[in-house]
């Protein structure tokens, strides 16, 4: 195994490890603060972040606004008084060593304003500010602001090339590093594009090649390049290292920290991620911000599999072979489907699912009568923690705050999930906890069943993030 030594990065040495992060109450102040005291780059997401009173209390996020933008107002300060609570925290376990970064989404709801709350609340805190989930080409702007390095997050030479003709040139010299993360192997939401197979996934090496080359033309071949998505031991990347083709390589862990002593997810979730096999990862669309992502193929993905299975399309007249009549909703308005999809329908409604919800794309979905209560409750309930949403069809973009198209119930509230699966604790008992984590969205890279096949976690042991640190650094 190739030495692994440290690397420079926004002017300091550190190691050549990044902890990922994720969202919504996962990667913390306590997780990042440990990373950073270990020698690496600590990632605090201020993608809803918690707070706590005075007693050090969690304060949970309830929202009182009458109208989803009143409700966005309160996410905001719940997200900005989180972030500010969390990077002090990190900065003050890292005791000064390493990185402390912050994470946003460029697609979650009011991005801009958070991080710019964060970033004044949590002064000399923070080291970086890195972004994804979108083109964020503002992200460049906000660092030269506070005088920190930006990190943009991309899937793609092409991607890091539009952002850099369009605003980084300006403030070169701040860009600390670029993310490379793969579309097919990293957690959470991924970068796939339409011309690209989500059941073909591709070499990376090629793909961090073509980024390095392009970043190489603009005089960055000294800027590292992180590969995020798929890293567990580093033996199986030993070519990247020291590879003069590729230039510095720095590589990022989102999965491996979750199953640490300072991770903040639930037992629950922990106990979860010993059981995953392979091919328990499943890349989906349902997610309402439009991109794919890579999640734990539960009962919830089952659900919502379901719901786009039992669906068909319909029309608002007779036309070709639209010609049986079907009432939909308590008036029972009337549309037309095909002989074929009415059979299909009176087969689901002997199943109990016998609630019709209209799509976006004329079509309809069936669902049991509790189901769609749900769908709807959640839909009414949006506090836009996204810029748009497919599911609620919120939108923070105009006059309306509407995408103008129905809301589409094949998708989720990511918001209450989320926060579900993060704060479900087991007072109530471990089964229960258990079931709750089943029922809810849970992100994980598509290595997430290594946990239960890597000597490391053997006969249960649940490391620190120092020991974790220490295990990836002998590349084993």
């Amino acid at each position: 195994m190739k030495s692994i030594d440290t690397v420079r990065m926004a002017g300091r040495d550190v190691l050549p490890l990044v902890e990922g992060g994720k969202g919504v109450s996962v990667s913390t102040g306590i997780s990042a603060g440990y990373w950073a005291a270990a020698g690496g780059v600590g990632t605090v997401s201020a993608v809803n972040a918690d707070s706590y009173d005075s007693d050090g209390t969690l304060l949970p996020q309830i929202y009182h606004g009458r109208t989803r933008r009143d409700r966005q107002d309160e996410l905001v300060r719940y997200a900005i008084d989180g972030g500010i609570t969390q990077v002090k925290r990190a900065r003050e376990i890292s005791g000064g060593r390493g990185m402390i970064n912050v994470n946003i989404l460029w697609e979650m709801g009011a991005a801009e304003t958070v991080a710019t709350g964060v970033l004044e609340g949590a002064p000399d805190c923070v080291n970086g500010l890195t972004c994804g989930a979108g083109m964020p080409y503002r992200l460049s702007t906000i660092a030269a602001r506070f005088g920190i390095h930006y990190y943009p997050i991309v899937s793609s030479a092409r991607a890091f090339n539009a952002l850099w003709k369009r605003s980084y040139h300006k403030t070169a010299e701040l860009l600390g590093a670029v993310v490379y993360e793969d579309p097919w192997r990293a957690g959470g939401h991924n970068g796939l594009s339409n011309t690209e197979n989500p059941l073909s996934p591709e070499d990376p090496f090629p793909r961090v090649l073509a980024l390095r080359e392009t970043m190489n033309r603009y005089g960055l071949t000294e800027t590292p390049i992180v590969m995020a998505g798929g890293v567990w031991w580093l033996e199986e990347w030993e070519d990247w290292i020291g590879n003069p083709d590729l230039g510095p390589i720095v590589f990022q862990f989102g999965t491996r920290p979750l199953l640490t002593r300072e991770s903040p997810i639930p037992d629950a979730w922990k106990r979860r991620l010993r059981t995953l096999k392979e091919g328990d990862i499943y890349l989906n669309r349902f997610s309402p911000t439009g991109f794919y992502s890579s999640a734990v193929n539960n009962a919830f993905l089952h659900d919502l599999l379901g719901r786009s299975e039992r669906q068909v399309a319909y029309s608002s007249e007779p036309v070709g072979e639209h010609l049986i009549p079907y009432g939909v909703g308590p008036r029972k308005r009337l549309v037309y489907v095909t002989a074929e999809d009415a059979g299909r329908i009176a087969a689901w409604e002997a199943q109990g699912f016998a609630e019709a919800m209209r799509t976006p794309d004329s079509t309809l979905i069936f669902v049991d009568a509790d189901e769609a209560r749900q769908i709807v409750a959640d839909q009414a309930a949006c506090m836009g923690c996204l810029s748009e949403c497919r599911f609620s069809n919120w939108s923070q973009r105009g006059p309306e705050y509407t995408t103008g198209a129905k809301a589409d119930p094949r998708s989720f509230c990511i918001q209450k999930t989320l926060q579900t699966i993060a704060h479900v604790t087991d007072e109530e008992g471990a089964d229960h906890a258990d079931r709750v984590v089943d029922q809810n969205l849970m992100f994980g890279g598509t290595n997430a069943w290594r946990f239960a096949t890597d000597p490391f976690y053997a006969n249960g042991f649940v490391p620190s993030v120092a020991q974790l640190v220490e295990r990836i650094m002998t590349g084993r």
